[in-house]
């Protein structure tokens, strides 16, 4: 398929900058039955059924945007994918990041590029934009060094002014709990505690997965044709209790609810079975889901590899007709908007 398919006009007022308060009262366009619905995030509990199961995403995001100096050079560094995940999951290991830097003209293997007076990245690659660095500082963990000298890693249709400290809060879910993504798994912001009491009062259970979402979550598709799109990898794993509910859901005719386009993709990569794996699954229309029934995830960019998600896990057809309502209806787009929740057709 051509990637002009999967592309439509959006409004540029209709981004959203900031999130709504409180969380939950976020506007939800419900796309079950293939009807289209108005509704907020608040009828959750109203709209899905005992039995079924909530899997959300863990992942915490990590203040992944640094400045570092290499003699009188700036250099901005975002880090997007941790090349330590698999020594970390056995235990330990070095402290090992690719990054996109500009001027990446500035950073060649063997610099030094300076972030603070405790954290320094040694250039080991570039390759274009992208660098590979490993870090050295005397902190425990070099989340401690980020939370120290980086901010928020914010997507870049987000215009700031400066930093806004309101960001390192409201830009992590209520289930962030595993350090490592550097863009949050954005359906997930719109849970509040109280939302969370209301479902499981309701009869809804939820488990937990990890992805840890990285930049390239925003890389635009540069191709014509999707069949010559290369994804990139993200870790995710599945704990064994979180598959042990995950089957037994199944087996008692519930239906799974992925939180986010990232928990239905670490579902459908591993097919819910316990383990960690790097993943660079791509969905496109014709994909065969097995794992996930609903879904509940953002209103998300055109011709972008998580809309021509939500087409394979609909229709192109329905999703097309479904934004046009959702923009003449003003929902809020991207990572701070509005949401919609999805049954999958086949």
């Amino acid at each position: 398929m051509k990637v002009d398919a999967f592309d439509f006009q959006l409004p540029p007022e209709r981004i959203a900058q900031t999130p709504v308060e409180p969380r939950d009262s976020a506007r939800l366009l419900s796309c079950l039955g293939g009807n289209l619905e108005d509704r907020s995030v608040r009828d959750l509990p109203a709209l899905l059924r005992a039995g079924d199961l909530l899997v959300v995403n863990n992942t915490k995001v990590l203040p992944a945007r640094l400045t570092a100096k290499r003699g009188e050079a700036r250099i901005s560094i975002t880090l997007h994918q941790d090349l330590s995940q698999h020594a970390a999951a056995a235990g330990g290991g070095p402290d090992r990041w690719r990054a996109f830097a500009k001027p990446a003209k500035k950073c060649r293997p063997g610099d030094e590029l300076v972030i603070g007076p405790r954290l320094v990245a040694k250039v080991l690659e570039r390759n274009e934009g992208e660098v590979t660095l490993a870090f050295q500082h005397d902190f425990d963990h070099l989340t401690q060094a980020l939370e120290l000298y980086g901010a928020m890693p914010l997507p870049p249709y987000i215009k700031r002014n400066g930093k806004d400290s309101a960001d390192d809060q409201r830009y992590q879910t209520l289930f962030a709990d595993r350090a490592g993504a550097v863009a949050a798994p954005t359906a997930g912001l719109h849970f509040t505690p109280r939302l969370m009491a209301e479902l499981e009062a309701k009869g809804v259970q939820r488990c937990d997965v990890t992805l840890h979402v990285g930049a390239g979550t925003f890389l635009p598709v540069k191709v014509d044709d999707i069949a010559d799109h290369r994804m990139h990898s993200e870790w995710c794993e599945v704990s064994p209790a979180s598959a042990e509910a995950i089957a037994r859901t199944r087996q008692a005719g519930g239906r799974i609810v992925a939180v986010g386009t990232t928990s239905l993709r670490t579902l459908e990569a591993t097919n819910g079975a316990p383990g960690w794996m790097d993943t660079d699954i791509f969905i496109t229309p014709g994909f065969a889901f097995s794992q996930v029934d609903l879904l509940l995830t953002n209103f998300h960019l055109p011709k972008s590899t998580l809309f021509m998600l939500v087409s394979a896990f609909t229709s192109l057809d329905f999703m097309q007709r479904a934004y046009a309502h959702a923009i003449a209806q003003e929902y809020r787009f991207f990572s701070y908007g509005d949401a919609c929740l999805l049954e999958r057709f086949s």
